[in-house]
């Protein structure tokens, strides 16, 4: 019997990754995929945030094709918050997955004391700055993560259970593209449907991790999801929903005009924006202008992923407009009445 050749044995791994878009309804989402990188990306290294989860499985997979298409370098972070017993042997069963991808995969941890109280909320903080300082150690600016429809509708309830306002409600309808510290973040994904994605990681991976916390009623999120179901058999399905914030984004879009003109108009920062200061013509504007562009500048000094509550950026401004007004701080910056004028500036600023 003839030996068979090398080459016949060797499997071209390109090959066997991408013939995974032979299946119409993965090509599908890859289009819708890679057209928003085309419109987003402009480096040639990007990350990957990955759970483990069909959505962040997915997320790898259509990374990996865009990166041999276009010739660019991507990394897979695999994020072990160490919440569960198992979650240790979950990252590594992950990463031992992704090896078929031919992609540079890390396991990054979350090490020391875990909190009893709003557990998820300091997780998905802790999970940004391990994703934050990896990347700055690879020298990645742009980080894929793998958030989907399903997010966006819980975290629009979630929102409107608290009181939040019309930019607050949209949110995460408008974060396709946002800034976390010194990074670009990017969630290609976000108006993909949940089964989609299960369908994708099940046909490329035949894995994918499911969370027994998902299914934990004593996070309000899951008790969100519970309800959202409910809501979507009465008819607020995906295409509705996405109707009504198109509709909302019309209004907020109107705000913004006005807000973005507030600030070129009545502030002036610092030549290496290390202060900002605001005249008082900035809070005469409706007090949706003044909360909203007084938010945005803290959020430019302060340079914190996670903005302040709306809460204490209300009980500021009530301040600032008292006579006695002097000093305080918030997310990170010094406030302080200057003459007529009103100064942000960075605590622990050395150039100040």
């Amino acid at each position: 019997m003839k030996k068979k050749s090398l080459s016949a044995k060797k499997r071209n791994p390109s090959n066997f990754i991408l013939n995974k878009l032979k299946f119409s309804k993965i090509n599908h989402i890859y289009k819708k995929f890679e057209k928003s990188l085309n419109n987003n990306l402009n480096e040639k290294k990007i990350a990957i945030g990955v759970s483990g989860g069909s959505d962040s499985m997915s997320l790898c997979y259509f990374a990996k094709c865009y990166a041999l298409k276009h010739n660019i370098k991507i990394y897979f972070y695999i994020v072990d918050h160490k919440l569960r017993e198992n979650s240790t042997h979950e990252a590594l069963k992950v990463k031992s997955v992704l090896k078929s991808l031919k992609t540079s995969c890390k396991i990054l941890s979350w090490k020391g004391k875990k909190p009893k109280r709003n557990l998820q909320s300091i997780a998905r903080k802790n999970r940004y700055a391990l994703l934050e300082r990896q990347c700055n150690k690879d020298k990645v600016k742009t980080v894929l993560l793998g958030h989907h429809i399903d997010d966006m509708y819980e975290n629009f309830f979630i929102r409107l259970s608290r009181g939040s306002g019309l930019n607050g409600l949209l949110s995460f309808y408008e974060i396709k593209k946002t800034r976390m510290g010194n990074l670009n973040i990017l969630r290609p994904l976000i108006n993909e449907n949940k089964n989609d994605l299960i369908f994708t990681a099940k046909k490329v991976f035949n894995f994918y991790v499911i969370d027994p916390s998902n299914y934990n009623e004593n996070f309000k999120r899951i008790r969100f999801r519970k309800l959202i179901s409910n809501i979507k058999k009465e008819g607020f399905d995906e295409k509705k929903f996405q109707l009504t914030l198109k509709n909302l984004k019309e209004s907020n879009s109107s705000i913004n005009f006005y807000v973005k003109r507030n600030i070129l108009l009545n502030s002036k920062y610092s030549k290496q924006k290390a202060f900002c200061l605001l005249n008082s013509s900035f809070f005469n504007e409706a007090n949706e202008v003044v909360f909203r562009s007084f938010s945005q500048i803290l959020t430019n000094i302060g340079n914190r992923y996670y903005g302040a509550r709306g809460k204490s950026i209300s009980l500021i401004l009530n301040k600032i407009r008292d006579e006695d007004f002097a000093k305080a701080t918030l997310s990170g910056c010094i406030i302080e009445k200057i003459s007529n004028s009103i100064k942000i500036s960075k605590e622990n600023n050395k150039k100040l």
